[in-house]
């Protein structure tokens, strides 16, 4: 039997990954594109010889990894720059998607999630996947859990968000929303418990 393909995004901070890791407990396969991403940028990764030779060995740490920051402020000040990156980053995190994507419906997987922070940003994406599913909270939120967990000032965290689609489209985009705002993890467990069935788990 073909593995219901499940959508799952949210924006930075919402909750989406602890959200995954929920639907892993229920049996479901989790296929992680940020994980896959920060593997092709990590020292020996796939995308770091393509980006020394493109953006310069200055983008390189000395353990041989993207140095994140300094993409980071590049990206931000240079639109270009976004794209060449993403030009060599996409393809191998597709294939990467792809292979995983085969390997767990050999493998019997019910329910494939595609954890896909760029979901709503990529259209492609959607004809790919049965469902939607969205991690949402308030804006404010968002930023009290980035500021508590990373080293991001406010400024830095907001424009991040300005780079991902915005709340509106996301709830556009979902077929499922998960209200994940002034709730503790034992209550987000409990509605993840609650849609599971019409996941196939």
């Amino acid at each position: 039997m073909e593995a219901l393909h499940l959508g799952l995004t949210g924006g930075i901070g919402s909750g989406k990954s602890t959200v995954a890791v929920l639907l892993t407990s229920h049996g479901a396969c989790v296929i992680d594109a940020d994980a896959i991403s920060r593997a092709t940028t990590a020292p020996g990764g796939a995308a770091i010889g393509a980006i020394r030779e493109i953006f310069g060995s200055d983008m390189i740490t000395n353990d041989g990894a993207l140095d994140r920051e300094a993409m980071r402020k590049r990206v931000f000040s240079d639109p270009n720059a976004k794209l060449c990156l993403e030009e060599i980053i996409h393809p191998l995190v597709g294939q990467a998607i792809t292979a995983q994507t085969q390997s767990a419906q050999s493998n019997g997987a019910k329910c494939i999630v595609f954890d896909l922070p760029l979901l709503v940003e990529s259209p492609r994406w959607r004809q790919r996947l049965d469902r939607v599913l969205v991690v949402d909270c308030l804006p404010a939120t968002q930023i009290a859990r980035v500021v508590k967990r990373s080293a991001l000032a406010e400024h830095q965290i907001l424009q991040i968000m300005g780079a991902q689609a915005t709340r509106n489209k996301r709830l556009a985009a979902a077929d499922v929303v998960l209200f994940n705002d002034g709730i503790d993890l034992g209550s987000l467990a409990m509605q993840v418990a609650e849609l599971v069935p019409q996941f196939g788990l």
